[in-house]
């Protein structure tokens, strides 16, 4: 395979970008995070808030619990897992203030969900979300430095970003990722939020391939059946060169991006390649009205 291209747009451009926002409609209220201890000093930040509505600190569910981080050392802990598996697992390169921890300046401003186990309360799962009055603030979306989502324009008052999701090797079965779907969509409903946007990994070293080849036979698979409408297809910053590598492998996509599928997800563009992270990025997006009835009714009861 010829060497992939260098990253052109590095986290550190990223400035407050209000013209990526429409200015909101008279009398519609944005969700933005509660206060936090600050995760680093990376950004600072301007008066609080006002706060998202979460639920319970925990719920308990076969073994598990899910809740929302309260504090920084629950952060903390997520921090830890992601480490553990980006880097020490998919052999990710981070620039972190605390050694032994995934902390990026979107931390500070993003909603933090943490499966623990019940018996050890280790966090085995997270995910990280970035609300639209939060990503106002902070000027972006993790998502706009790896792709251009102008068309997503009109959709960021309600669109909340999902990010940084992982869960422990010893522990990836389904319980745990369903618990955080099922906690994800309680946000949703609770803070009248419809669309979720993210980057959905594929690395490099996937099912015994060691190369791009992967992700690219797995973007022709999904290009051919789960594409979003063009009004809302975006374009990677840096393509995988897809058109270089060999997309004939019959290979599964990861076990992630088949969930985000079944529950009605869309692709939103060809891959982008993350050298950071060793992985190609695809560009997903999944709207509440779009999911499939049998998981309405399990995650909202309805």
């Amino acid at each position: 395979m010829k060497e992939l291209p260098n990253p052109t747009f590095p986290l550190s451009q990223i400035g407050l970008r209000a013209a990526l926002w429409p200015a909101p409609a008279t009398g519609v209220s944005t969700v933005a995070q509660p206060s936090m201890p600050s995760v680093s000093s990376v950004v600072s930040i301007p008066a609080p808030a006002p706060a998202a509505i979460l639920p319970p600190a925990v719920e308990s569910r076969q073994g598990i619990t899910v809740g929302w981080a309260r504090h920084l050392d629950d952060v903390r802990a997520a921090q830890r897992l992601r480490y553990d598996v980006f880097v020490g697992e998919m052999g990710a390169r981070v620039s972190s203030p605390l050694a032994g921890h995934d902390i990026d300046l979107f931390d500070d401003f993003c909603e933090h969900l943490l499966v623990r186990d019940e018996l050890t309360q280790q966090v085995i799962g997270t995910y990280r979300v970035l609300t639209p009055a939060q990503a106002r603030r902070v000027g972006s979306t993790y998502s706009d430095t790896e792709f251009d989502l102008t068309r997503l324009r009109d959709l960021r008052e309600r669109m909340v970003e999902l990010g940084r999701s992982c869960v422990h090797h010893e522990h990836r079965q389904g319980g745990v990722i369903l618990a955080l779907w099922g906690a994800l969509a309680g946000f949703m409903h609770r803070n009248k939020l419809d669309t979720m946007i993210g980057c959905a990994s594929i690395p490099m070293s996937h099912n015994g391939v060691t190369n791009g080849d992967a992700a690219a036979s797995i973007w022709r698979q999904v290009s051919a059946k789960h594409m979003a409408p063009i009004q809302y297809q975006v374009q990677p910053r840096l393509p995988l060169p897809v058109e270089r590598l060999d997309s004939t492998l019959d290979v599964e996509p990861p076990a992630l991006i088949k969930g985000y599928l079944r529950l009605g997800a869309k692709v939103l563009g060809a891959p982008a390649w993350d050298p950071d992270f060793n992985a190609a990025d695809l560009p997903m997006l999944m709207r509440i009205d779009d999911l499939p009835a049998r998981y309405r009714k399990h995650f909202l009861g309805a």
